[in-house]
């Protein structure tokens, strides 16, 4: 089943609150990530911490059904679950690109250019 329209799509209360609480406790990669995109450096707008469904994922540019994810050391824990989720939202039509916080905070140009790959292959 796809989502027919993100602009109509039903946020619980307690969901759109968690997500503007991650917004403002964002990690320097996730700054950094989002300081680069949204000065348009890969030429799609992105949103940031975006209620998807039951998930709220990191970046998305629903244009080009794009969600990037950055992973911390936790996410070794739980690789299962990010699986679970990256398997639904391909579902849904999106392609997730994952990318760990040091590659972020020690191969940004890298990123930003697979990044890229992606939405203009």
């Amino acid at each position: 089943m796809r989502v027919k329209s993100l602009s109509k799509h039903h946020v619980p209360c307690w969901q759109t609150q968690f997500a503007r609480e991650l917004r403002h406790k964002a990690t320097e990669a996730e700054k950094l990530l989002w300081h680069r995109l949204r000065a348009d450096q890969v030429g799609h707008k992105f949103r940031r911490q975006f209620s998807l469904d039951h998930y709220i994922v990191d970046f998305i540019c629903l244009e080009a059904r794009l969600v990037i994810e950055l992973d911390g050391g936790q996410h070794m824990e739980l690789q299962d679950e990010d699986a679970v989720r990256d398997r639904y939202l391909s579902e849904q039509g999106f392609k997730v690109l994952r990318y760990w916080n040091h590659q972020i905070l020690t191969e940004i140009d890298a990123v930003l250019a697979d990044i890229w790959q992606h939405l203009h292959p």
